[in-house]
């Protein structure tokens, strides 16, 4: 024979702290991760678009071939050194740090030496940096 008691309460647990904490936990975990992205993908750089540019009379190139050498309106450069591209562009320019500056890289040039050759312009005062690109075929 089963007895039941009136005043006895059914037991439940209450999962809402529960589901809170592990709510907050899953926000934080979500915020805190950071997300790197590594890719062995080969690329092509893209190519230009639009009118070609016309060239001023006066002006400075940096040329970077494929090995990473510097030429500084055609004339080879002995090193890669950052301040062997300042002292170049300097002297082609003569101190002159309105004249535009074009970088010309190779597709397969390394990144660090079209850094390298943007990183001179800047620390010698050249705001007209213009990079430059093949055109399309297609066009």
């Amino acid at each position: 024979m089963q007895l039941h008691n009136p005043n006895k309460q059914e037991l439940t647990i209450n999962l809402t702290p529960l589901i809170d904490v592990v709510f907050l936990l899953l926000i934080f975990f979500m915020v805190s991760t950071s997300f790197t992205r590594e890719t062995q993908i080969e690329i092509e750089l893209p190519k230009a678009t639009g009118a070609p540019l016309e060239l001023p009379v006066e002006m400075v190139e940096i040329s970077v071939d494929a090995s990473g050498n510097f030429y500084v309106n055609q004339q080879p450069l002995i090193n890669t050194q950052l301040e062997t591209v300042q002292k170049a562009i300097v002297a082609v320019s003569e101190g002159d740090t309105s004249l535009p500056l074009i970088i010309s890289a190779d597709a397969k040039a390394p990144y660090q030496s079209v850094i390298t050759a943007m990183d001179a312009a800047g620390k010698e005062g050249f705001a007209n940096i213009q990079m430059a690109t093949r055109k399309d075929q297609n066009e």
